[in-house]
Formats: C-alpha cells, sequence, structure tokens
C-alpha cells in the first residue's frame, strides 16, 4: 500500500469512525442520563453563586445578558461585569443598570488586559464558592444556574461544569449551518467525552467552576488564546471532575461573515494546539492516562485536516494536468463513491443529534436542510483553519498576555430574536 492509499484511507475512514463513536455514545448518555429528567433538579441548599461577564465593545447585547441573568429562576446570586477597557457606550450602559439591580457590580479595566486577566482580577472580589462564566452577548435559560449547581451540591469532586450553548440568530445561511453544527459536532462529542470521563472543553460562553478548584489550578492562564480550553486541562490535570449538563442554556450569537467565522475558526484551531504543545506532560505521568484519548484523538482531528487540504490540492492539480487521478492514486476520497458514504454519515449524525437536541430546541428540527453544506463547505473551511492556524501555535512562546476583541456578533435586529426560548 501506497502513501497515497494510506493518505486516502484514513481520509475516509477517520470521520466515518469517530461520527459513529459519538452517535452511539451520544444515545447512550441520552437514554442513561438526559431521559425523563424534571424540569429542574430539586436542590436542598441554595449556595451564593457569582456570576462572572467579560465584555469589551458590547454596547448592543450587555444590557440583555445582564437582565436575563436578573430574571433568572434561582434565588441567591451577584453579578460581576469585567468591563475590559471598552471604547464604546458599554461602561455607562452598565452604570445605569446599577440603578435597578443593586446586585450588579462592575469591574472597570482601563487598559485592555484580555479575558482571562479580567476573570483573575474579578475572582477576588466574589462572594461565592460557585463561579459562574457567560459571553457578553448571550442570554441565560432561567433554570441554567440550578442545574450547574445541583452539580457542585451532589458531587464534591466536580471542579467544573460546561453547559448547552444555542444559537439564537439564524437568518443567514452561516448562523444556519452553526446552529445544528453547535448540537451535532459540539454536543455529541461533549456527551461522549463525557461517558469516557474527560471532556476536552468547558465552553466558555457558558461555564460553572467550583472557586477552589481554579485557585488549585493557579487561576485563567493569561497567555493562552483560548483560556476556557486551557482551564479545562488544568482542572483535569489536577484530578478535578468535568461534567457536561444539556439542560444548561444559554442562547448565543455566532458569526455570520465569512470574515468573522474565519477569525472564530482559526482562534479555535490555535487555541486547541497551543493546549496540546502545553498539556503534552500528560504523557509522564500514568495518572493522566483518562487524558491521553481525548489528545490523541485532537491531534488525529489535526492530522486529518493537513491530510484533507493536501488530497484537495492534489486533486485541482489532477485537473490543472487534464489527468484523471483515481481514489486509490491521490487520495481524494470525494470523487467516486467514498465522499457519499461519508457525508450520509455525516447527516446521520445531525438527525441524531438534532433528535436529541429537540426537548431542548423544539424547532431545531426544521435547519437539517441546512446542514447539506456542511461536510461539502465547512469541512474545507474549517480544515484551512487548522491548517493556518497549527505552525502559529507551535511557534508561539508563552509568556505574553493574550488580549481581545469583540467578535462578529451576527447580523443585527429583530432577527436577533428568532430563538425559542422555551
Amino acid at each position: 500500500m501506497g502513501f497515497f492509499d494510506i493518505l486516502g484511507a484514513f481520509i475516509f475512514y477517520y470521520p466515518i469512525v469517530m461520527s459513529i463513536v459519538w452517535m452511539f455514545g451520544g444515545l447512550f448518555f441520552y437514554f442513561r442520563r438526559e431521559r425523563n429528567q424534571p424540569k429542574f433538579p430539586k436542590l436542598d441548599t441554595f449556595p451564593l453563586v457569582s456570576i462572572l461577564i467579560p465584555a469589551r465593545n458590547e454596547e448592543q447585547d450587555i444590557e440583555d445578558t445582564v437582565k436575563s441573568i436578573f430574571t433568572n429562576e434561582y434565588p441567591n446570586f451577584e453579578v460581576l461585569v469585567i468591563n475590559d477597557a471598552s471604547t464604546d457606550n458599554t461602561l455607562n450602559i452598565l452604570h445605569a443598570m446599577q440603578e435597578h439591580y443593586p446586585r450588579l457590580k462592575v469591574l472597570n479595566l482601563t487598559h485592555n488586559m484580555g479575558k482571562a486577566n479580567g476573570l483573575n482580577h474579578a475572582l477576588p472580589m466574589t462572594s461565592g464558592e460557585i463561579i459562574f462564566t457567560i459571553d457578553a452577548d448571550s442570554m441565560l435559560d432561567p433554570w441554567a444556574i440550578y442545574w450547574a449547581v445541583w452539580h457542585f451540591e451532589k458531587f464534591p469532586r466536580v471542579g467544573a461544569v460546561t453547559g448547552n450553548p444555542r444559537v439564537r440568530n439564524r437568518t443567514s445561511l452561516i448562523a444556519k449551518i452553526q446552529t445544528a453544527e453547535y448540537s451535532s459536532v459540539i454536543g455529541l462529542i461533549k456527551r461522549t467525552q463525557r461517558l469516557l470521563g474527560k471532556v476536552m472543553t468547558v465552553s466558555g460562553v457558558i461555564a460553572a467552576w467550583r472557586k477552589r478548584a481554579l485557585i488549585d489550578a493557579g487561576g485563567w492562564s493569561t497567555d493562552m488564546i483560548t483560556d476556557d480550553i486551557d482551564m479545562t486541562w488544568k482542572l483535569e490535570k489536577h484530578f478535578w471532575d468535568i461534567r457536561y449538563e444539556p439542560n444548561m442554556l444559554c442562547w448565543m450569537l455566532v458569526p455570520e461573515q465569512y470574515s468573522g467565522l474565519w477569525k472564530q475558526r482559526k482562534r479555535w484551531a490555535q487555541g486547541g494546539v497551543e493546549v496540546l504543545k502545553k498539556h503534552f506532560d500528560i504523557f509522564k505521568d500514568y495518572r493522566n492516562r483518562r487524558l491521553w484519548p481525548v489528545y490523541i484523538d485532537y491531534c488525529l482531528g489535526v492530522c486529518w485536516a493537513y491530510a484533507f487540504i493536501v488530497a484537495l490540492i492534489l486533486f485541482v492539480i489532477g485537473l490543472i494536468l487534464g489527468k484523471s487521478f483515481s481514489y486509490a492514486e491521490f487520495g481524494n476520497p470525494f470523487l467516486y463513491w467514498n465522499g457519499s458514504v461519508i457525508s450520509i454519515v455525516c447527516l446521520l449524525q445531525f438527525l441524531v443529534s438534532l433528535i436529541l437536541d429537540r426537548r431542548y430546541d423544539k424547532e431545531i428540527h426544521k435547519l437539517y436542510f441546512w446542514v447539506i453544506w456542511y461536510p461539502a463547505v465547512y469541512w474545507i473551511y474549517n480544515s484551512l483553519a487548522v491548517v493556518v492556524a497549527t505552525p502559529v501555535a507551535l511557534a508561539k512562546k508563552f509568556g505574553t498576555d493574550a488580549i481581545w476583541e469583540s467578535p462578529d456578533r451576527g447580523i443585527r435586529g429583530k432577527e436577533n430574536e428568532s430563538h425559542n426560548q422555551q
């Protein structure tokens, strides 16, 4: 078997095998832990929860985010917004809201310090043992805090709980595909990883942390471009348990411009590879062996992206040369029946995830038509982001603070309220 045969087999079999693993893992998780759950869990006590909201230039969204928190069903919480040197009207909006919400505090940073730095500065100002973080463009589900607290109260080893972000702007093709993507690619993976015992990422858009675990891990790393992935690994290396709670919902905005989506995916790819580089030492400690499959799977995902792009380049070269190259020769699985098999498995994965998530998002099944573009277009887009970001991550020298800019929040207007929170 030659090099291109191996390349083609890897491109073909890897996504199929992993899709099957995620589908069975997601279904097992659902029947074992999700089915027949109550609207909210029973709590014997209501410990104080400190909610942190990092914000930079969020004048269009911060008010909705704060209001959604103060209409929450959980009775005992405080809110601290970290204004990271916003140059718009964010700070004035927050000061005006403090007159209506006495439990709202504002930490105003005069220099852009980055999300992780802001969270580290805010942590000593909190009074709760449970720290809840949410992005400044997200609206919190009324029962989300309840579900997070239940894990911390019932299981002392739980260090963090990652939630279930849902997309609320669904007017463009890009946003519709991302809505299904969060359900399929992210939701199923987290369900499966939770069954295996280790989670790759506690999504920063909605997360809950035990303060003692954060301190034990040394706080958020200020030099990582994706501080949420890094914190997840730091906690798990310190043997804290990480939970995925699909009932812990928030409604967020996603990029609806190709430039904004590209920046997001490149940042995610770079952050993932930075974590692989930083935490390679897990293989030196046998106690971290349950992290090894998660690490290896992510490495294989990076390799698959490179193999996929190489196959496409070789295919284009074949077209230019006017020669019809076979799948076996150039490893391109999309030329013959192979591409159809991959696409069918991908669509089956989306179908399973959308069925599972209908209990949280009753309109999500209507997006199934749009996901046909995911294997055709998004794989190329995401793979290119990995190819471009990986060398940057590998060459990066840790120690320099990672500052941030507000991402693309999508198309503005009434369409941003098209989500279903019931």
